[in-house]
């Protein structure tokens, strides 16, 4: 749209001068040249109102230009008393609520997913949380949940966890399906890395064994020897090796339980591996791809409602439309929380807003409420050069007539 009113003054200016050079032919080039003289006036006034709003035409300071970014705090602070004064007071919480009834259109929305109005409802509530993930700073929140795992996972003694769950798993013989794992992985590494145990039994033979040639016997026998025994490890649930596999998972599951060096131990190997950058790195590539898949999911919200989930939603759904005593119970539950949370929480979060804003750099706020406008901004160009034009024709057919 930006092209398009672009090109119509470009337009406009090559008509008014090329009309310009024609005027004694016919008096219709008057009526011509008057419209686009007018219409490139009114675009280029109009190019610069819209262009002054966001940034400084043609990068000159003019006073009163680039007024959204000059103002951007101002503009922070009255979305936030807009916000406390119209949304979160509790007394305003408290009517709202009281003229709601939340459960029932809880249900309402479970039951009738796949209704064209739930699904508006549903994309505008996915399209606000999408808003919401993307206006927060991703590395400052990411650096947050990780600080809060953290915290959690310090104080949280771990050895004695992994002992029992390992111990349950070899109660339930559990831990069979882990080994016949390992045995397959080594099965395939040996297989990748033949050609290297070759060269290493061949390495070390001496040198009348690699004089007779017998080395390569030597690494072929070794080699058919361990496939041999993970085979035989892999069909024999009751071979050796298993058994003591067993005892060895046993003897950790006890040590992690009740031997204090091997308790402190894994502590120590805990706190290592919090306080490692790779770490921290590796979780802020976790926590990317979770919120990027949330907002993914936010943007596609028919694929939470469908399969198993759906179909126990829509069945949580019928029961709130129908029982009446939920809904009261449900409603008075929530309007309660709702006016608790504004009354604790109202100034933080108004605060947040404010702030979020004010955080924001002059040009990431002119590029978001640039975007949120959009089309119309070109169409007011647009409009001001054909209104233009237009009044100059008027004036033009109103300068004959007189």
């Amino acid at each position: 749209m930006r092209i398009s009113a672009t090109v119509m003054l470009v337009a406009m200016a090559a008509i008014f001068f090329g009309s310009h050079q024609v005027l004694g032919v016919n008096p219709a080039w008057g009526y011509v040249n008057a419209f686009a003289e007018a219409a490139m006036v009114g675009g280029l006034a109009d190019w610069f109102a819209v262009t002054a709003l966001f940034r400084h035409p043609l990068g000159l300071p003019i006073p009163h230009t680039a007024i959204i970014p000059r103002n951007k705090d101002r503009i922070a602070d009255t979305m936030a008393e807009f916000l406390r004064s119209n949304f979160l007071t509790p007394v305003v919480v408290a009517r709202r609520m009281r003229e709601m009834n939340l459960a029932q259109a809880a249900g309402d929305y479970l039951a009738t997913r796949g209704d064209t109005e739930q699904g508006r409802i549903r994309a505008g509530a996915g399209q606000l949380l999408v808003e919401l993930l993307e206006s927060l700073d991703p590395d400052r929140l990411g650096l947050q949940v990780k600080a809060g795992l953290a915290r959690q996972a310090k104080r949280l003694d771990i050895a004695p966890l992994l002992g029992r769950v390992l111990e349950t798993a070899i109660a339930d013989n559990r831990h069979q399906p882990l080994i016949d794992s390992f045995i397959r992985w080594a099965g395939v590494a040996l297989e990748d890395n033949e050609e290297m145990v070759r060269e290493m039994v061949q390495a070390r033979a001496n040198a009348l064994i690699r004089w007779t040639g017998l080395d390569e016997k030597l690494a072929n026998s070794v080699l058919s020897g361990l496939y041999r025994l993970l085979a035989e490890i892999h069909v024999d649930p009751d071979h050796r090796v298993r058994i003591k596999a067993a005892e060895a998972l046993t003897s950790l599951a006890h040590d992690l339980q009740h031997d204090a060096a091997m308790r402190a131990k894994v502590e120590q190997m805990k706190d290592d591996l919090l306080s490692n950058p790779a770490v921290s790195d590796w979780w802020m590539g976790v926590w990317e791809r979770l919120r990027h898949a949330l907002i993914d999911m936010l943007r596609n919200p028919d694929r939470v409602m469908s399969g198993q989930i759906g179909h126990s939603l829509a069945e949580l759904g019928e029961t709130l439309q129908t029982d009446t005593n939920l809904q009261v119970q449900i409603n008075r539950f929530a309007r309660r929380s709702l006016v608790g949370l504004v009354t604790r929480y109202g100034e933080q979060i108004v605060s947040l807003v404010s702030n979020t804003v004010k955080s924001w750099d002059a040009d990431t706020i002119t590029m978001r409420i640039e975007r949120a406008v959009g089309r119309d901004l070109q169409f007011i160009r647009i409009n001001g050069t054909l209104v233009g034009g237009l009044v100059g024709l008027s004036l033009h057919f109103l300068t004959e007539v007189m």
